[in-house]
């Protein structure tokens, strides 16, 4: 059985790293003994072609995507090529968008054979089964799928994945030196659940209301790991570290005993963090703690059950900083109960948080489905105006509220983006001037670097132009050397 999966394409500006969710279902295939290769589309450029030659090689039974919903068309236009290079493979989809729209994505896709649904790594192992005709597809749960001219939903997955049982992620399978050159974090987690019920959002859902946590000497194990790869940051991409001080604390311990030296950041809910835990954080090589801050509003905060209040979020940026540690605070406009005046209390109280030490960033919400603010978008008076899912990536508005319409919030979106913009140009005049401090000029050279190597993978220049050869014998050094800068230019 070979399985060829595809992390489809998604920007540069999304801060892209080694998929995770791929590195889990890819381990659990090879764990059953099943064949596997990646295809990794965010740091490697598509092209048909370079599909056809990767399948006629590798000859794959299955091709499978994973897809949240901004990368789900770039996910099902490959899916579909697949499906007409060779009509024989069994085409599957899973993710977050999936999850919660299978039978409309069947519908609307017809090279799509299989959704899978939820967490995925028992699921997919079981697929295989039912392609090599070891079982029925009906017999695999958590399953949509094509079955004739009729589209059919399999039994839900009653069991959560025991974490502590999963393979780590087949990293190798990904071309990590890529990622490596962009300087990116690559991400890891400790557990799984979230129980919280924040209505724009699908993690409890997805992934369970129970946490499940992982073994303290598990996860310092996979830490090392990461460290050996050469990454410059680990990011914990669990919903809620702190959510249970022991399991933080005993990971921080186990990192201190080993002395390793690592840099991670963590996120957290404002509810969860206090000074003695934050400290011991640090002391493991925590720098950042980001927040779901959402609004500076305590009623919308309310009503997106976000069970925070304005005063812990003061509270919990005070500890951070008294802890060492910097905190990072994300906020959402377009929430229900919108209105310019709410607006107004968010963006105040990013800049007194700004003031404190703490980052702030604004996002436009982007109701995706499985979540409350789409399933009942009626109750919280809320418009939803596009299902053009390339659009669901947060930076531009696309609902509207009473109080709040889509130009309005459009208008704080081009604000947030203008900042940016001017900052990092003000940054490129002092360089230019030779204004800029060492770190600035330093920060501005990596980022100029990172778009080189971004172009050298996504238009393949170095598969292409990577190599030269000249008989020209009688070039002197210098003249060897010229050659060379022209030929890297």
């Amino acid at each position: 059985m070979r399985f060829l999966f595809v992390n489809p394409f998604y920007p540069l500006s999304e801060m892209p790293s080694p998929p995770l969710g791929v590195g889990y279902l890819t381990a659990s295939l090879q764990r059953a003994n099943v064949e596997v290769r990646v295809y990794d589309l965010v740091v490697t450029r598509y092209d048909p072609s370079k599909l056809e030659t990767i399948m006629a090689e590798f000859q794959p039974d299955i091709v499978g995507a994973t897809a949240v919903s901004m990368t789900l068309a770039s996910a099902l236009d490959v899916l579909a090529a697949a499906k007409r290079i060779d009509p024989r493979v069994v085409t599957v989809l899973g993710g977050a968008h999936v999850s919660f729209r299978a039978e409309q994505t069947l519908a609307q896709q017809p090279a799509l054979d299989v959704a899978a649904l939820g967490e995925g790594e028992e699921t997919i192992v079981e697929l295989c089964e039912a392609v090599a005709g070891k079982r029925t597809l009906a017999s695999v749960a958590g399953l949509c799928f094509r079955d004739g001219d009729a589209i059919r939903m399999s039994s839900p997955r009653t069991t959560w994945v025991d974490v502590n049982t999963l393979p780590l992620p087949a990293r190798e399978l990904t071309p990590l030196a890529r990622y490596r050159a962009l300087g990116t974090p690559i991400s890891m987690t400790t557990s799984r659940g979230c129980p919280f019920q924040c209505i724009f959002c699908v993690g409890r859902k997805l992934v369970g209301a129970k946490i499940r946590w992982r073994d303290a000497s598990s996860v310092v194990d996979e830490m090392q790991q990461l460290v050996n790869l050469g990454f410059p940051q680990i990011n914990l991409a669990d919903d809620l570290f702190t959510a249970k001080h022991s399991h933080a604390l005993a990971v921080c311990d186990e990192i201190l005993r080993r002395g390793l030296r690592v840099s991670w950041v963590s996120f957290a809910n404002v509810n969860t963090v206090d000074v003695p835990v934050l400290r011991r954080m640090k002391e493991a090589g925590c720098t950042t703690v980001s927040f779901g801050l959402e609004s500076g509003n305590q009623e919308i905060l309310k009503t997106t059950k976000k069970g925070t209040r304005i005063s812990k979020i003061r509270e919990a940026v005070a500890a951070c900083n008294e802890a060492g540690v910097r905190a990072s605070g994300s906020f959402i406009v377009g929430l229900p109960g919108e209105t310019p005046e709410t607006i107004a209390q968010t963006i105040a109280l990013g800049r007194e948080l700004k003031e404190l030490g703490a980052d702030t960033g604004f996002h436009m919400l982007a109701p995706f489905p499985g979540t409350a603010v789409r399933e009942q978008a009626d109750r919280y008076q809320l418009k939803i105006f596009t299902d053009d899912w390339s659009q669901y990536n947060a930076n531009h508005a696309i609902t509207e509220t009473p109080g709040a319409d889509r130009a309005t919030q459009e208008v704080i979106a081009t604000q947030f983006e203008g900042a940016a913009q001017k900052l990092f140009w003000d940054l490129a005049a002092r360089v230019q001037d030779g204004t800029a401090s060492v770190e600035e000029r330093a920060r501005y050279a990596s980022v100029e670097r990172h778009g080189i190597y971004y172009d050298l993978m996504m238009h393949d220049l170095l598969e292409t132009r990577g190599s030269f050869r000249t008989e020209r014998s009688e070039l002197s050094r210098a003249q060897a050397v010229e050659l060379l800068c022209a030929e890297v230019s």
